[in-house]
């Protein structure tokens, strides 16, 4: 671990929940030089929301999946924390078995430029709908979840890259700002922790 690169990222603890089988409490996040340090490891999931896009709103409600004109676009600042977040990955040399986007251009693009490479699954996206149901936020935990508790390989992590709502589903969390990273470890039992989360600029 480079302490020399990671000492500065002391001051950027979050606040975080801890969350077993659907259900969270508060609790104090670590600092991001804490989570790389456990993420070099491995066995660990990171959720990481897209990065940074040109407007905000709720394209869900119209969005045709495979079809990038429909969606809200990355903006230029989000393709750099892209790649910033993946250099992050590589410098601290943080082991990555699977990388999972949502079928969002946003997010598939964020993985890409992160990590150049990713599996695509309609399990993270939205529903279709900017005010949810509680079928809807059920319906959107129920898919989440089993990806937040999912064991990885020994020595490696999974990143999982997706959206706000579908995340608040699961955690009762809302993942700000883009490009945030959250560390979660899975409990062997259908459930996870919340370690905490890394800002995309505060990887450095």
């Amino acid at each position: 671990m480079q302490k020399s690169r990671l000492s500065a990222l002391a001051i950027f603890g979050a606040l975080a929940l801890a969350t077993t089988g659907g259900t969270a409490a508060a609790n104090e996040g670590q600092a991001p030089e804490a989570l790389i340090e456990a993420l070099q490891g491995g066995g660990h999931v990171i959720f990481i929301r897209h990065a940074a896009t040109e407007i905000d709103y709720a394209d869900q409600v119209d969005a045709v999946m495979g079809d990038c004109s429909t969606q809200r676009s990355l903006s230029e600042a989000g393709w750099q924390d892209a790649r910033n977040i993946g250099a992050a990955f590589t410098y601290y040399r943080i082991p990555v078995a699977e990388v999972i986007s949502s079928e969002y251009c946003r997010s598939w693009q964020t993985a890409d430029l992160a990590f150049g490479r990713y599996i695509k699954t309609s399990d993270l996206n939205f529903e279709p709908a900017e005010e949810y149901t509680d079928e809807q936020m059920a319906a959107m935990r129920e898919r989440v979840t089993p990806h937040l508790a999912a064991e990885p390989p020994e020595g490696f992590n999974i990143v999982l890259v997706g959206h706000d709502d579908p995340f608040d589903a699961a955690t009762g969390i809302y993942p700000e700002p883009m490009g945030v990273a959250f560390v979660l470890r899975p409990d062997g039992n259908g459930g996870f922790d919340v370690l905490g989360s890394i800002e995309p600029r505060a990887w450095f």
